[in-house]
């Protein structure tokens, strides 16, 4: 996810502002543990023993006044939320519980639904935007961004595909490549399209696409509390990989 943040040398500019943080702990030759915050979103952390996380949390504490959030593995990140807290006095809160998935292959489907993936164009726009604002809504992600704006550039930027059954039934958005890796980010299904396998159909012939562009390896994050979300990507050849959490850090 951070080497995503900071996108693929030559080919996406990493979008990195001047109040962004990048962090390395270091233990003798040893990596401890990295962080990265790229405003208005909160800190990414990674695993790390409690000397090692407050050290990041007075470092973050030095650059930024508050923080809004932190996203990393378990029990990791909500140790850091405590010792966050307590620097500054207030409650922090579970956004979301998420587990994440990596695909080094595509797994057939059991049975392919009719139509086919194709790059989403300018005229999906009044179709892709309202579902990208009901994903946000419905996957309660509390995004600082505005998500018509993010579709808007998915589509110029062709990171975004539709499956097209007749028309657009369900969609997929990719982001934060590397060298080895790519995240699926927005995957959505409105709800007169869904259990007609679309959405399975649509994330692993992305998944595919992907490989097949030189990739290593496919991530992707569910909230676990989605059970359908969880049964549908290990059955295309997803792994579980580690659970990670989303944490506000201010009251409210």
């Amino acid at each position: 996810m951070m080497l995503g943040i900071r996108g693929l040398p030559g080919t996406h500019p990493p979008r990195l502002g001047e109040d962004c943080y990048l962090a390395v702990v270091e233990d003798g030759d040893d990596i401890a543990a990295c962080s990265v915050r790229t405003p208005p979103f909160g800190a990414i952390i990674t695993r790390a023993e409690l000397p090692t996380l407050e050290c990041l949390a007075e470092d973050l504490a030095a650059k930024y006044k508050t923080l809004p959030a932190v996203l990393g593995p378990e029990p990791a990140v909500s140790t850091f939320a405590n010792l966050w807290s307590r620097r500054a006095g207030t409650r922090w809160r579970p956004l979301m519980r998420m587990r994440l998935f990596v695909a080094r292959q595509v797994q057939s489907l059991s049975a392919q639904p009719p139509g086919g993936l194709r790059i989403a164009v300018e005229s999906d726009l009044p179709t892709v935007i309202p579902w990208a604002i009901a994903f946000h809504r419905e996957a309660r992600t509390g995004t600082p961004l505005d998500p018509a704006q993010t579709i808007r550039e998915d589509v110029i930027n062709q990171r975004l595909v539709v499956w097209d059954d007749g028309g657009a039934v369900s969609m997929a958005t990719w982001a934060g490549r590397s060298d080895r890796s790519v995240r699926i980010g927005t995957a959505y299904t409105p709800p007169d399209h869904r259990r007609h396998g679309y959405a399975s159909a649509c994330v692993a012939a992305l998944t595919q696409c992907l490989l097949d562009d030189g990739v290593t390896f496919c991530c992707i994050n569910t909230d676990l509390t989605n059970a359908t979300t969880n049964k549908i990507y290990p059955a295309i050849g997803y792994r579980p990989v580690c659970d990670i959490s989303n944490i506000a850090l201010q009251d409210g």
